[in-house]
């Protein structure tokens, strides 16, 4: 099954509850809704963990915590794939969600842009930066997390077609197999009645 895929690379919920940075949601963080592996539940969460990673902002974590809260759907996994951006990834990812903002704005582009994640960044940037980062960061956030969640309902609504066809089949096997043994039996037992009596017909 696909939840068997995830329960293998999530990390246990036991540990997920001890964070120190997921610990100001309180008895919240006891739903077991937030843990639940299902096929709803890791749609919306990649749905929220695609689109929070392309947040310019700093505390991707806390939104993405907070919209699997509100959402009840898997939060180690929607806080998990906010790491698709890091340190290495952010550059680009926030320059070609930033040019993709000023061809949506219609605005021109800035002649030298250095992305980082950070207040003095985004504070020192102004508005000419700032809008059409941010409107390229949600449009690109919105579809990629868009396509990842029609995916997912895609694939894991497959896998379980494909998983109950070949359960289908070795149970057909198994049937198909237990009768071909029960013929030959009864080929056997008809074959000893049918066999005369040797030690009879000599006395």
């Amino acid at each position: 099954m696909p939840r068997k895929l995830f329960r293998r690379f999530l990390p246990d919920p036991h540990k997920v509850r001890q964070y120190r940075m997921l610990q100001w949601l309180g008895p919240a963080i006891n739903d077991p809704n937030l843990f639940h592996i299902n096929r709803n539940s890791v749609s919306q969460s990649f749905f929220i963990g695609l689109f929070c990673a392309f947040l310019p902002l700093p505390g991707q974590t806390l939104i993405a915590a907070l919209l699997a809260l509100g959402l009840r759907t898997n939060l180690p996994l929607a806080v998990a794939l906010i790491w698709i951006s890091n340190p290495l990834t952010i550059p680009p990812m926030f320059y070609l969600t930033y040019l993709l903002g000023t061809r949506i704005l219609g605005s021109q582009e800035a002649p030298d842009l250095t992305v980082e994640l950070s207040w003095e960044w985004i504070t020192a940037q102004g508005a000419a930066i700032w809008a059409p980062l941010l409107t390229g960061s949600l449009v690109a956030g919105i579809v990629s997390g868009l396509v990842a969640y029609l995916l997912i309902l895609y694939l894991w609504r497959w896998k379980v077609i494909k998983n109950w066809e070949y359960r289908k089949q070795v149970r057909l096997r198994k049937k198909r197999l237990s009768l071909q043994a029960r013929a030959q039996q009864n080929i056997e037992q008809n074959t000893e009645k049918t066999t005369p009596d040797t030690n009879n017909g000599d006395s």
